[in-house]
């Protein structure tokens, strides 16, 4: 058998060795973007930090899309991990609901990686389009599902789908149906009622603000306070959230 054959199911020689380069150029165009920020992106400094050609890198990614999408999907799964990781070590305090062990992972990360989260939710790069419902898509639903899962724990579907929002359109509320995140419900049936979507929206929307805010420098002048201050901010929105759901029927 040659060596870049394998037995079936496993990946070849081959294929081993191109992961191997792709992760290396991924690796390195992480950290051009620390050290140039996301707009300073350039595959020709990329490869020459590796020691190869731009054409050689074109064979790993055939386009800049395609090295930027890697760079996206990497760092959505990267985030999504410290959020899991954050929520698995809530035991550490147990009085502090999920959902704000969470929300702290989630800013915990972005402060740590100001760059990759501009990457995220900054400004968006020229030129650049994610493909539809592809890998970049794919990895923020499944950092969706963990906020899900940790907003609305202990809630049934039918508490969800009667949550109060009711000053939303039916056109929007019929629009959610294709938003709700997989896999979000916590009864594990798959989706979430439009209802709860919606609440989910406004509370990423409040929580991502205040973590933009300081990554971006703009509450600065708190100094250490910045925690305390976003502590405070997502305890009273997730009571706010939370009262919005009616008590399960006995």
């Amino acid at each position: 058998m040659s060596t870049d054959q394998a037995p079936k199911g496993r990946p070849s020689l081959r294929e081993r060795r191109r992961a191997v380069a792709a992760q290396e150029i991924v690796g390195a165009a992480e950290s051009h973007i620390v050290e140039q920020g996301p707009h300073a992106l350039s595959l020709r400094a990329v490869a020459r930090d590796l020691g190869m050609t731009v054409q050689a890198l074109y064979h790993y990614f055939p386009s800049r899309d395609d090295l930027v999408t890697a760079l996206i999907t990497k760092a959505y799964d990267d985030l999504a991990d410290a959020v899991r990781t954050a929520t698995g070590a809530a035991a550490d305090e147990p009085d502090l609901p999920g959902m704000i062990v969470a929300a702290e992972g989630y800013r915990r990360w972005a402060i740590g990686h100001p760059e990759r989260f501009q990457l995220l939710y900054g400004a968006p790069l020229r030129h650049y389009h994610a493909p539809v419902d592809g890998p970049t898509t794919q990895a923020n639903r499944r950092m969706s599902e963990v906020f899900a899962r940790e907003l609305f724990r202990g809630f049934t579907p039918a508490q969800l789908a009667a949550a109060d929002v009711r000053s939303l359109s039916p056109e929007f509320m019929a629009r959610l149906k294709d938003l709700s995140p997989a896999s979000g419900d916590p009864s594990g049936e798959g989706t979430l009622p439009p209802p709860a979507t919606a609440l989910m929206l406004s509370v990423w929307g409040y929580m991502h603000g205040m973590v933009a805010l300081e990554v971006f420098g703009h509450t600065g002048f708190l100094g250490a306070h910045q925690a305390e201050l976003y502590r405070m901010a997502m305890r009273n929105l997730l009571e706010d959230t939370r009262r919005r759901i009616p008590p399960a029927v006995e």
